[in-house]
């Protein structure tokens, strides 16, 4: 609203209003209390929780890995961020709106950095990271040992060390990072829909559209630097400063990596701290964009004469069980309003897939790191996706577009990169050549896998586990699960540079070599995979700016299919719908049809199924593209169905009149006018029944 509803407010007013002097002139108190210091504040708080949310999302694979969890179980952890959301947003939203909002928002963001450092808190409480590996000792005659990840005859080898089953207990501290990824959520809650209702009640109309876009565009630097951290920590041992880094024989490109996953969530707890101090300086209410002081003191001096009128507004804005239930009403028959939840959850459920799977994917279809997935994502795609979000605001405010031709914009550029997007599925690799998984030892191709399959006459005489995720590259650029697999019985060096010698099943292939040497970690990719990975990058830039240029519009259509007594309820509901039915289940559901794509499946210390170490790309690729490809195109129906409504009824917008502090809003259920002339001020549910 304009006002603050209560008649004191015109006697005790906050810092930076507008007072009278002795003399009658007015003055104003020093402050740098106004909309522009909240809207910053504002653009900061989201990004501090951008930030933290894009951790988290590029930290995803790191959490499976650590703690040997699968990408469903992986889905939950994410997903319970939503539920923090859930539990809060539509109460907060209501009777938020009727309190002090930069104080409430202030609060969300003390939680917020609360759920960071928790998350942070398992690594603090776990012993060192033992990642899964052949290479072990046995102990033979003469008290003499030798090493069993080669190929031996008679060898006894454990799948699992039976002295670390008791230290497995940390595998569940998961749970931790899923109850700090709640809070998160709950202290998220006030954040978006009580800054964008005080936003919008205090600025010009003219100007909201730009301001969220602005918003918006600050806030995608959250997860630019975000990923970009995740790349960085990725790139760091889990144990670094703890571990002696050259007895480690795994690389970062190596499956069973985990980087140094804590140190973000630290990162994200400092930031969302300070995002909360400048929203204790905001008051309860500023004055409206273009009001002169002058008259500020005249609508004071109204509302103080004016007792049964002031009354009735105090008793119009108490926050109640009724009127929340009244105005929750008036949402559901909202058809407009109900038509676009629709088409948002469908397509957001569709994204919230892609952003919290697109960094495995790159690894698993293009053998990229975690830390240069997490790079690429970081530098390409958010950049464009924020460029787009800006001058789509900036559409909007120069052409003025009422509510079908934002309905258009929307619709036109989230189609275009809809059809781009589908090119993914031709950009694309093959698995490796993987011995016994995707090819036979002779080098031929097998859609199908047993662990029978990893057996070969060339490594029948090594009892080697077939268990134990180890892989070497050979010479002939075919990838063996183990250096026993692989026939190998000799190696030189320590670490990272171990080679071994001698390998059979190197030789039984054909291939013609002096040594038959095989080295640590998957064989890399060939060129032609690294050209499809840079025009799938290309690919996902393009369709990104062109997605952005309508989500401005696309968000200002949700304010303008309701009137302004429910805005601010509106969003919320909006918000945790969005929550409920597709941040929660997204996450969860595409991890598990993505986890039935698992080639081969990693082994946890006490013998468990660990983290998946192999996909298969093709059904990987079918699976996680055709679903969101399938989600978004059932989207589109309900969008057609929405323009069609849309069209039915006066565009909704901005129509400016001979005065320009007038401006009038119609939607499909009721008529009605704003009446922000230079002479009203007083609470628009007082307002209407008068102007109309």
């Amino acid at each position: 609203m304009v006002m603050d509803k209560d008649t004191s407010d015109c006697n005790n007013m906050s810092p930076g209003d507008p007072v009278s002097s002795a003399d009658g002139h007015t003055t104003s108190k020093p402050s740098c209390a106004s909309l522009k210091m909240f809207l910053a504040a504002l653009c900061f708080s989201y990004f501090a929780k951008a930030f933290a949310g894009s951790y988290m999302k590029s930290s995803i694979t790191q959490i499976e890995r650590r703690f040997d969890i699968s990408s469903s179980v992986a889905g939950i952890v994410d997903g319970s961020f939503e539920i923090g959301n859930l539990l809060m947003i539509a109460f907060v939203s209501y009777f938020g709106a009727k309190l002090h909002r930069p104080r409430i928002i202030a609060a969300g963001c003390l939680v917020m950095s609360f759920g960071s450092f928790l998350s942070a808190m398992p690594h603090f409480f776990m012993g060192p990271y033992k990642y899964e590996t052949s290479v072990a000792q046995r102990t033979v005659e003469n008290n003499i040992t030798e090493d069993v990840s080669l190929c031996s005859a008679n060898q006894t080898f454990l799948d699992y060390n039976q002295n670390d089953c008791g230290k497995e207990f940390g595998s569940y501290l998961w749970l931790f990072i899923m109850i700090g990824n709640l809070l998160r959520g709950i202290g998220e809650t006030p954040i978006t829909p009580l800054g964008i209702s005080y936003l919008d009640d205090f600025s010009r109309p003219e100007n909201t559209p730009l301001y969220i876009a602005f918003l918006h565009t600050t806030a995608l630097f959250g997860p630019m630097t975000g990923f970009m951290v995740g790349s960085l920590c990725a790139r760091l041992y889990v144990d670094i400063g703890f571990t002696d880094l050259d007895k480690i024989s795994i690389t970062p490109q190596d499956t069973r990596w985990v980087g140094a996953w804590w140190m973000g969530f630290i990162v994200a707890g400092a930031l969302t701290l300070l995002s909360a101090i400048p929203f204790f300086f905001i008051p309860k209410s500023l004055k409206k964009q273009g009001e002169k002081a002058e008259e500020n003191h005249e609508s004071c001096k109204i509302k103080e004469e004016s007792e049964k009128s002031n009354t009735k507004t105090k008793t119009l804005n108490k926050p109640t069980m009724k009127g929340f239930f009244k105005a929750l009403k008036s949402l559901c028959y909202n058809r407009l309003y109900v038509m676009l939840l629709f088409v948002t959850l469908l397509q957001t459920n569709s994204f919230i897939g892609f952003i919290t799977y697109k960094p495995k994917y790159m690894e698993q279809q293009f053998g990229q790191s975690t830390s240069k997935s997490n790079f690429i994502t970081g530098v390409s795609t958010l950049p464009a996706a924020a460029l787009g979000m800006f001058l789509g605001g900036l559409i909007m405010k120069k052409y003025k577009f009422g509510l079908l031709g934002a309905t258009k914009l929307s619709f036109a550029t989230s189609f275009v990169a809809f059809l781009l997007s589908l090119s993914a599925f031709f950009l694309s690799c093959d698995n490796n050549d993987v011995a016994g998984i995707t090819v036979t030892y002779d080098g031929y191709k097998q859609d199908a896998f047993k662990e029978s399959f990893l057996y070969s006459s060339c490594n029948s005489p090594c009892s080697c586990s077939v268990k134990k995720w180890d892989p070497v590259c050979g010479e002939n650029q075919m990838t063996y699960m183990s250096a026993c697999l692989a026939g190998c019985t000799s190696f030189i060096g320590t670490g990272k540079n171990k080679v071994y010698h001698n390998c059979t099943c190197i030789k039984a292939a054909g291939f013609q070599s002096h040594n038959y040497t095989a080295s640590l970690g998957v064989c890399p990719r060939d060129d032609s995979c690294s050209r499809m990975f840079l025009y799938y990058i290309i690919s996902g830039v393009i369709s990104t700016f062109i997605y952005a240029l309508g989500a401005a519009s696309g968000y200002i259509l949700l304010l303008w299919t309701v009137t302004p007594e429910i805005k601010a309820l509106a969003v919320g509901v909006y918000m945790l719908l969005i929550r409920a039915l597709a941040g929660i289940p997204a996450p969860t559901y595409f991890g598990a049809l993505i986890d039935k794509t698992c080639f081969k499946w990693g082994t946890r210390l006490c013998g468990g199924r660990g983290a998946c170490r192999m996909y298969n790309n093709n059904a990987f690729r079918n699976t996680f593209l055709g679903l969101m490809a399938g989600i978004r195109t059932v989207s589109y129906i309900f969008s057609i169905v929405f323009l069609f409504m849309v069209k039915k009824q006066v565009p909704t917008g901005i129509v400016k009149s001979s005065n320009e502090n007038q401006s009038k809003e119609l939607t499909n259920e009721n008529v009605y006018t704003k009446c922000a002339s230079d002479e009203q001020h007083l609470n628009c549910d007082i307002q209407k029944e008068s102007c109309m």
